[in-house]
């Protein structure tokens, strides 16, 4: 029952059959991965409303949205944000994002307004269904070898909990938003 139908879809979770198969920003650092995961959310804010939360992700900035309480369990000193700050919707290739205070992924590739890579972890990438709705889509690739038993044994469920979470926390976000801006008069 697990392996044929709860891991196929937590792999999966909110992916299009399309989706999972689209070559995304970012496959290239990885292009023979023996696990992938492809998960993806609708977002009822268009891009530029979507992309923000995305830009400011890290333990040192907007945190991941997630559940901060278990990702300070494991002394992340994690604060998610509830607003956007234009300070921190920019980065640089080779620039750390913070998963902990002593670690951190390097930035691949970073698109405004489209997609970051984190080596090690893959693509975030907004894309717009039309001018009020946005899908945001994350990928994550793991090479062969023993880090692939490690990730199966120890990390895929938990990477699965804390990233449905995040994609949750940036709808939750982004669509409260979008509402406040909707609902204020002219």
């Amino acid at each position: 029952m697990y392996a044929l139908v709860i891991r196929p879809w937590y792999l999966r979770w909110g992916a299009t059959e399309e989706e999972v198969r689209k070559a995304l920003p970012g496959d290239e650092l990885m292009p023979d991965p023996v696990i992938e995961s492809t998960r993806a959310i609708t977002i009822h804010a268009p891009v530029e409303e979507v992309w923000p939360w995305l830009a400011q992700i890290g333990q040192d900035r907007g945190g991941f949205y997630s559940y901060e309480w278990l990702e300070n369990l494991a002394g992340c000193k994690m604060r998610n944000a509830e607003r956007i700050y234009p300070e921190w919707q920019h980065r640089e290739i080779g620039e750390t994002v913070r998963l902990h205070p002593a670690v951190g992924l390097k930035v691949t590739v970073f698109e405004p307004g489209r997609a970051i890579v984190l080596e090690g972890w893959g693509p975030f990438v907004v894309e717009p269904i039309d001018e009020k709705s946005t899908r945001v889509i994350l990928r994550s690739r793991v090479p062969r070898g023993w880090v692939a038993l490690y990730y199966l044994l120890t990390v895929e469920i938990p990477h699965f909990i804390m990233e449905r979470r995040m994609l949750k926390g940036i709808k939750e976000r982004a669509e409260r938003a979008q509402g406040t801006r909707t609902a204020e008069p002219s």
